[in-house]
């Protein structure tokens, strides 16, 4: 008796000296604080104390701590810098213009002193930080902390965009020197294998064309670079079943580890506020009178903003493919318009009835694992693509800015969607377009292949054991790697 207690006291003992003191601090944008804070709760549940760090407003923003976790999570706040060019209660890439990216880096560059302080006082056993907070590594490396960079991107993406060198070389790193638009819209020599994954050249332009505006620091290649080389490990959202080419070339090009978190696909919960909201007991009531897998959800994430014109052949594309579908509008930061408001004269009234027009947050993931849902028209942010097949829903793509292009391409490869097709210079699309790839991915025989694919997916995406664990194998790497 005696000896087995003295045995639980030591492997309590042993257990007790492998929890770790994890801060987090992620870029200022909801496709990041998601994941981010998803990884949390997960480190949070396997004993380790977690401190959660962002502005006020993005605070707020997250999910509540469950309440068996409150003691692990601790979230804390930071004052965001005022600079020029930024309007005053932005905190996030959902507050602001795509001009005004740049100056909201530049807010969060600021923040360096805040955050070095409290690393010195509170001496974690890891950090882990997203890519934007390029300085971040060094601060860390100097009190001893080991550092971690959490790549909220596919493995393919992070490929394309090449080694440490070649993104903080830019121009000058020789034959993969890319210094112009055209260089993104081809295979990098450094890609061994077949692959379509590149931009367009209306997807990359504005990423190339700086100005005077964003000045305020380096671009997002030197950001990647810096943090990628002065990090100890690199941490991915995907698998390597997924992606197991695209995770040995990203082995070789950052000759470090790079570790695969798997997908951290949400957990549905039902939870009381939800249930009660009118708005969502409206929509919930509308999709239950649909047709199983007949309606299309269409929703371009918290970032990208459409034209008049692009939200005009949208509309119209939706009411010219005859289906039934929910699409989520929201305000356009700058104009003092909404987007339901920018839509064509007398549009609400011809699809009244077929269409479920929603200005605001929805339960995204809520929606999507409604049975009525047939398809989804996405921006394929990462996000919003994993939501999207852990329920083996197919994919209408209308990639807009930063990743979601590249991520297209690699969705498009493996068969679980199709893009709708553009005019490669300047992005325009037509309602014609629309309807003709919306009806082929939700109901034409042609489109079976890709249903059929996605729904597949659900084993890769929406498998919560074996996400689990690449959660727990990486859990194991922390505590072995940690200084």
């Amino acid at each position: 008796m005696e000896k087995s207690k003295s045995l639980h006291i030591v492997i309590n003992s042993m257990e007790k000296s492998k929890s770790l003191h994890i801060v987090m601090f992620p870029w200022l944008a909801m496709g990041h604080f998601i994941p981010f804070f998803r990884l949390s709760k997960l480190l949070a549940l396997k004993g380790h104390k977690i401190s959660f760090i962002s502005t006020p407003r993005n605070l707020s923003k997250l999910p509540k701590i469950p309440p068996n976790l409150s003691s692990q999570i601790t979230l804390i706040s930071f004052s965001l810098p005022t600079v020029p060019n930024l309007p005053s209660l932005a905190e996030s890439s959902m507050d602001i213009t795509h001009n005004q990216q740049q100056p909201l880096k530049h807010a969060l560059d600021l923040l360096q002193p805040q955050l070095a302080s409290f690393l010195q006082s509170s001496k974690p056993d890891w950090i882990i930080y997203d890519y934007a907070s390029h300085w971040l590594p060094s601060v860390a490396a100097q009190l001893g902390i080991s550092r971690a960079f959490f790549a909220v991107f596919t493995a393919a993406c992070l490929s394309f965009m090449g080694s440490p060198s070649t993104l903080i070389g830019g121009g000058d790193d020789g034959d993969n020197a890319r210094s112009t638009a055209e260089d993104f819209t081809k295979i990098p020599n450094w890609v061994p294998f077949e692959s379509n994954l590149a931009y367009r050249l209306h997807e990359i332009t504005k990423y190339i064309e700086r100005t005077d505006e964003d000045n305020f620091g380096p671009p997002d290649t030197v950001r990647f670079g810096v943090t990628i080389q002065q990090s100890d490990v690199v941490i991915v959202r995907s698998s390597t079943e997924f992606e197991p080419d695209w995770f040995n070339l990203l082995g070789e090009l950052y000759e470090k580890p790079v570790i695969p978190v798997g997908f951290l696909p949400p957990i549905l919960e039902e939870s009381d506020e939800i249930q009660d909201d009118e708005k969502w007991v409206a929509v919930k009531t509308w999709l239950n009178k649909q047709r199983v897998n007949s309606v299309v959800y269409v929703a371009m994430g918290t970032e990208v903003h459409l034209s008049k014109e692009e939200l005009s052949e949208l509309a119209i594309g939706l009411e010219k493919s005859g289906l039934p579908f929910i699409w989520v509008l929201k305000n356009s930061p700058g104009t003092g318009e909404s987007e339901l408001e920018m839509l064509p004269n007398g549009f609400k009234e011809r699809v009244k009835g077929r269409g479920f027009l929603y200005l605001g947050w929805v339960p995204q993931v809520k929606i999507l694992s409604q049975e009525s849902i047939g398809g989804f028209l996405t921006h394929c942010g990462w996000n919003s693509v994993i939501e999207a097949l852990g329920l083996g829903r197919v994919l209408i793509m209308l990639p807009m800015l930063n990743d979601q292009g590249l991520n297209a391409r690699l969705l498009n490869e493996k068969k679980v969607g199709l893009e709708i097709p553009r005019n490669e210079l300047d992005g325009w699309f037509t309602s014609e377009a629309v309807a003709e790839s919306v009806r082929l991915a939700v109901v034409e025989e042609s489109g079976k292949v890709l249903r059929e694919t996605a729904k597949a997916m659900e084993g890769y995406f929406g498998d919560f054991g074996k996400n689990d664990g690449y959660v727990d194998k990486f859990v194991s790497q922390l505590v072995d790697y940690r200084k």
